[in-house]
């Protein structure tokens, strides 16, 4: 794909790529807009109206409380894309200045930024992330700091790996023969040529927070009760998922439709930065 294709007309021409950027910009919207179109009170009990199905007044469903199934789906999807995209900008604002540093730098700084990476990597995503937020306490700040310190290491890796090779280009050294300083060379030549990458990296790690969201708020160190959050309506919904199987899943639907969208943008991205890739 030559570089004179824009990414509007490469996502206009892909129908894969314009249905995951089309859904996840509406999942976005939703979320922002969701406390002014919940049609009930996403809060709001009703032992009356508990465990039933599908109807025009509860589009799907209630839950074990009676609590509008659609309205907390649309709530939740606040909290959930909200740690979810918040969570993994952080680790990726923090992990690619560290990564870009060690890379640039080598010795003893390179060897420490990646050895302290290299240990935080060492445990499974989901596991740190529970320990992190079991450590800090249930709690939806918590959540982003479990998960954004979970991923922060994925972008040291790649940001070091991708500013060695920027490093070694003869701009960098003409960069360095003008006297610019090693921080504008970063910020003005070694970021703008990784940023690509790192684009469609936080893209698909964005689909991977969601999912760690939903695992910690099903383990209880997510958003609290009664906030909704889809990993937490996955969790309630377990009591009851024979006699009332609407709130588990909704929620497992939003998560997956959310995951495969954010993933679809991904991949399509990946795939027009990839130059051995004709589109």
């Amino acid at each position: 794909m030559t570089d004179q294709v824009s990414v509007r007309a490469y996502i206009g021409g892909n129908k894969v790529a314009a249905a995951g950027m089309t859904i996840s910009l509406a999942l976005i919207v939703l979320a922002i807009v969701a406390p002014w179109i919940v049609p009930q009170d996403p809060l709001d009990q009703s032992f009356l109206s508990a465990g039933q199905g599908p109807s025009a007044e509860h589009w799907l469903g209630t839950d074990s409380f009676g609590r509008d199934v659609f309205s907390r789906v649309l709530a939740g999807a606040r909290v959930s894309l909200s740690i979810g995209i918040v969570a993994p900008t952080i680790a990726a604002f923090a992990g690619i200045w560290c990564g870009m540093v060690a890379g640039y730098f080598g010795g003893w700084t390179d060897r420490t930024i990646s050895r302290s990476s290299d240990l935080l990597m060492s445990f499974p995503t989901l596991l740190l992330g529970v320990m992190i937020a079991a450590a800090l306490g249930p709690s939806f700040q918590s959540a982003v700091i479990a998960i954004a310190i979970a991923l922060f290491p994925r972008f040291v890796r790649l940001s070091r790996s991708a500013t060695q090779v920027v490093k070694r280009e003869p701009f960098i050294d003409a960069s360095i023969a003008a006297g610019r300083g090693s921080a504008s060379i970063m910020l003005r030549h070694v970021l703008p040529n990784i940023g690509g990458s790192l684009i469609v990296a936080l893209t698909l790690w964005i689909a991977t927070a969601i999912r760690l969201e939903a695992a910690l708020s099903f383990l209880g160190l997510g958003a609290q009760p009664p906030a909704p959050s889809w990993g937490n309506m996955i969790r309630d919904g377990m009591s009851d998922l024979v006699g009332a199987p609407w709130p588990a899943a909704c929620a497992g639907a939003a998560i997956t439709i959310a995951v495969l969208a954010f993933n679809m943008v991904g991949d399509a991205l990946r795939d027009m930065l990839d130059p051995e890739i004709d589109t």
